[in-house]
């Protein structure tokens, strides 16, 4: 393995396989529903989280932040394995209380090199500057170099989702009553932006294919260097990543990530949504 393990958590979307796949370590937040509590991607996966959400009568779930312990036992995997040096990047402090766990995680390891970095985003954002993190573990940058890297591009990324409903960011707190009240009543579909850890409404209207027109002139709006596309089972998910593509093509993208809002977004997004997270170049 690289000298520089590469860590994140499940609020960048990337599945345990994916991870796996790209070597990047992804630590589980807690989803629940009632009493029943799971580990975000191990024990219910996207897929499944979305069967348990839309179910008639299900109870609203519940997110938490993963335990210091779970930080501090991947962190220890990967030093065990051969890593010189950990680089774990993280949804946005001002989101969730995930930072501070990989935090401590990181003082109960105070003789190890571990570095923990606030993506200040949500989302597949985090896993853009994960995979950032990981090509640049390949080209044996250090780990202080890796982590300032990242710390540095985050600036530079943003997601941006049009959604169903504001009712679920209003239950999740991200949002006012009154703000996710009026749009309903407006039967307008609103189009977010997460970006500098805050969220915000960027614009609203009223059908889902003018949302959708509309977010992509967002997501297209500058040069991208890398770009994923994310989805909570849409099923114009095809019809709008043809339409991201098309108008993207010619900036020069690479290969295109596609991937399901998990059980750590999803709570907060709701069923419907689409988007895309983008690395935009920089001048």
């Amino acid at each position: 393995m690289s000298r520089v393990a590469i860590v994140t958590d499940s609020a960048s979307d990337l599945s345990p396989e994916r991870g796996g796949e790209l070597g990047i370590s992804v630590v589980p937040l807690l989803v629940s529903f009632g009493d029943e509590e799971f580990k975000a991607g191990v024990e219910l996966s996207a897929e499944a989280f979305w069967e348990r959400m839309t179910a008639p009568d299900a109870p609203f779930p519940k997110t938490a932040a993963a335990s210091p312990v779970a930080f501090r036992d991947v962190f220890e995997t990967a030093f065990i394995a051969g890593a010189e040096s950990v680089v774990c990047i993280n949804v946005a402090a001002s989101l969730s209380g995930t930072v501070k766990s990989a935090t401590l995680a990181r003082e109960m390891l105070p003789e190890r090199e571990i570095y923990v970095v606030d993506s200040d985003t949500a989302a597949f954002g985090i896993g853009l500057l994960a995979m950032l993190a990981s090509d640049l573990a390949k080209t044996g940058r250090s780990g202080a170099e890796i982590a300032a890297e990242v710390g540095r591009r985050s600036k530079d990324v943003e997601a941006i989702v049009c959604l169903d409903t504001l009712e679920y960011l209003r239950r999740g707190g991200r949002i006012s009553g009154p703000s996710a009240v009026i749009g309903t009543l407006l039967s307008v579909k609103p189009i977010i932006a997460i970006h500098d850890g805050k969220v915000d409404k960027i614009d609203q209207v009223r059908t889902r294919g003018k949302a959708r027109e509309r977010a992509i002139e967002f997501i297209t709006a500058r040069p991208i260097e890398r770009l994923a596309v994310f989805h909570s089972i849409s099923p114009d998910l095809d019809e709008f990543r043809a339409a991201v593509l098309a108008r993207a093509g010619s900036l020069g993208m690479p290969e295109v990530e596609t991937a399901v809002i998990g059980p750590s977004i999803g709570p907060h997004l709701g069923p419907g949504a689409l988007g895309a997270a983008m690395l935009f170049r920089r001048a």
